[in-house]
Formats: structure tokens, sequence, C-alpha cells
């Protein structure tokens, strides 16, 4: 399967008026950086993030940086409901609770741009 990059993020950005993103340093650094940032931030171990970052690129999202911002988005929005109930040194989804809530958020995204 070859992902194309047909899900990108423009709408995103000027839905959210999180244009700040665009030009944010955490964007540009590499990978291990990146994902130890999200670990800081978030609370997301390297497994957490790699199949997060896997999971938007199968959806279609190839560009690192749409991945990204998509990834970081993601994360924002499960962010407080799941440091609520979990008070562990790494957020924790559950059994196949990544993958529907990853579904339920690119659904929101994709209703919100109609």
């Amino acid at each position: 399967m070859k992902a194309q990059n047909v899900n990108g993020v423009r709408s995103y950005l000027k839905a959210n008026k999180q244009n700040s993103l665009e030009t944010s340093n955490y964007l540009n650094m590499p990978d291990l950086q990146f994902s130890n940032w999200c670990n800081s931030q978030f609370k997301i171990n390297r497994g957490i993030y790699n199949t997060i970052d896997q999971w938007f690129y199968e959806y279609g999202i190839v560009n690192i940086y749409c991945r990204r911002i998509q990834l970081l988005a993601f994360l924002d929005s499960v962010k407080d409901e799941l440091n609520e109930s979990h008070k562990s040194k790494f957020i924790r989804f559950g059994h196949g609770g990544l993958t529907r809530r990853l579904n339920r958020f690119i659904q929101g995204v994709r209703v919100s741009f109609k």
C-alpha cells in the first residue's frame, strides 16, 4: 500500500487558529528529540508515539510536518481526559483504546470540515 498525502492539515490549522504550529521549532526537531518532547508534554512513551505516527501515515498523511501537527492535535485532544484518569508515568490507552481514539479523532476532524 502506497500512502498518499491525501489528508492535509491546512483546514485544521485555519479552523483551530493554531498557526503558531506552522513556525514551531518542535516540528523541525529530529525524530528522537520530537518524541522525547512529546513524552515530556503529553506523558506518552516512544511506542505510543511511533504507533500514532504510523497510524496517521497509513491514514494518508505522508508529509512528516503535517503528521506531527495532527499528532499534536490528537494528543492535545486526549491529554486532559487521560491525565485525570491515569496518575502514572505514562498515558495508557488500554487494549484497542488508542486505535478507537484515533478513529474518533479523525471522524471529528473530518465532520468539522464539511
